[in-house]
């Protein structure tokens, strides 16, 4: 199966648009055509074409930003459909699938059959589609883009010989090299001796030319399977004690968290579904702060969720399912145990997570800012790793607020003697600074762009330290933070 528009199928079934189309991609410091539409190949424009000549050849043309990771998921979902056909499927670059058919034909009513369902599904699902069906991958691969169509069986060499040199999937060079040569076609190749173009072209030539005549096999590598992390566990007679259900999770964990460390991986929710005699079940879901894998950690964790459950009459089969796995490579053991830092904080955040929601658990963030207000993000600590400290050139305080007024008996540019704030009368004992911060003019902020903030540390005599600014465009004192 060959796609030759795969790409701007998938974003036309997404979004329908009139007329000529084309997606575009950056390449070599330009913005070319990686895909296009019939229409507008109709209309003369190519692959490769730079977007500023499209346009000026065809100026309705409708363009879009391509999307190759999305045109790859697509590719392996159209993998995954193939398999109703044949269990032998397998990707072909970016663009294309090879099935391998063998025994599978007559479920469809014969080989024309099985091509004309493939192009019909596919056509409804508005996909362009070229296939080719011959003895062997390479045969078939020449049939799907330069002759489609089926290759009898025992005839290869008479369909593959009108072809051209590039049906034998030769780079482009050398499909140059062999039509200056006058070897136009590949019936022109194998009349040709091999010991002289093996000598000037390599073993590759003659490999692909054995490949697609049937004389070298070629495998066929299916996609691999998406591992399941699912462990069931029948029990004989229905249990209700908390303890015994524990035990039974404890069994699927052991047998889960295996399955993950053979992957790699490590389970980021999990899904306990408890299944009691009158066939209704209850489900206890633990969403963890960090990727584990790790029986003895998790295992605690459950117990509160369980406790909660009503075991009704008895509970007669237990399910546990890691419905989100993530990455987690093997770590390195040293005498003081697992070099990963971190991992008592996520369990104690999966502990109060588990009681108010992982989301609800936060942290400060530093941001790139020299606002003090824009200075910090705060994000949730399960989906988030701690980062280095604030970067500044002056200390920052523990306490941050909205900025407060004082009152002070002379409020000029240097720090006031004594003033009052939150209706305490406080004394400047040591006042370091100023520190200007401007505003950040390419960002909307109405209390910053009225100009700029002359920042100061004051240690009061009371023992307070604040700090303050000063506001020289309309003369006045605020207090925003207190040092600890």
């Amino acid at each position: 199966m060959w796609f030759p528009r795969l790409a701007s199928d998938r974003s036309l079934r997404a979004r329908p648009a009139e007329g000529p189309f084309a997606l575009a991609l950056t390449q070599e410091n330009a913005e070319r055509i990686h895909c296009l539409s019939a229409k507008a190949e109709r209309l003369g424009l190519q692959r490769g074409m730079t977007m500023a000549d499209a346009r000026a050849y065809c100026p309705d043309l409708v363009s879009r930003p391509a999307d190759l990771p999305g045109d790859s998921r697509f590719l392996a979902m159209l993998a995954r459909w193939a398999t109703r056909y044949c269990p032998w499927v397998g990707l072909d670059g970016a663009d294309g699938l090879v099935l391998d058919v063998t025994g599978a034909t007559h479920l469809a009513g014969g080989e024309s059959a099985l091509l004309a369902d493939m192009r019909q599904r596919l056509a409804r699902a508005g996909l362009s589609v070229r296939l080719g069906l011959a003895d062997s991958r390479g045969a078939a691969w020449a049939l799907a883009h330069w002759a489609e169509g089926i290759a009898p069986k025992g005839h290869v060499r008479d369909v593959l010989a009108p072809l051209p040199v590039a049906a034998l999937r030769l780079d482009a060079p050398v499909c140059d090299a062999l039509r200056r040569l006058g070897l136009q076609t590949v019936g022109a190749l194998m009349a040709t001796p091999r010991a002289p173009l093996a000598r000037r072209f390599g073993p590759a030539l003659m490999q692909r030319l054995d490949q697609a005549l049937g004389d070298l096999p070629e495998a066929i590598s299916p996609q691999a399977e998406a591992p399941h992390y699912g462990i069931r566990l029948t029990l004989p007679e229905p249990i209700g004690r908390t303890e015994d259900v524990m035990a039974g999770t404890a069994r699927l964990l052991d047998r889960l968290c295996a399955r993950l460390k053979a992957q790699d991986s490590g389970a980021r929710v999990l899904e306990l579904t408890l299944r009691r005699v009158d066939q209704a079940s209850q489900t206890v879901e633990l969403r963890l702060a960090g990727p584990m894998r790790d029986p003895a950690r998790i295992l605690p964790l459950f117990r509160r969720g369980i406790e909660a459950a009503d075991a009704g009459f008895g509970i007669d089969q237990l399910r546990l399912e890691a419905t989100l796995a993530e990455p987690l490579p093997p770590e390195q053991i040293t005498r003081a145990g697992p070099a990963r830092q971190g991992a008592a904080l996520d369990d104690l955040i999966t502990r109060i997570g588990t009681r108010i929601g992982l989301e609800n658990v936060q942290r400060f963030l530093p941001a790139d800012s020299h606002i003090p207000e824009r200075s910090f993000l705060i994000a949730p600590a399960a989906f988030s790793r701690p980062e280095g400290a604030w970067v500044s050139p002056r200390p920052r305080p523990l306490r941050l607020f909205a900025p407060e007024p004082v009152t002070a008996t002379a409020p000029g540019p240097q720090p006031p003697r004594q003033f009052r704030w939150r209706r305490m009368a406080l004394a400047t004992a040591r006042a370091t600074g100023p520190e200007r911060i401007t505003p950040e003019w390419w960002l909307e902020d109405a209390a910053w762009h009225s100009g700029l903030r002359d920042y100061w540390r004051i240690d009061t005599r009371q023992g307070r330290a604040l700090w303050m600014f000063h506001t020289p465009q309309a003369p006045g004192w605020f207090v925003q933070g207190e040092f600890a």
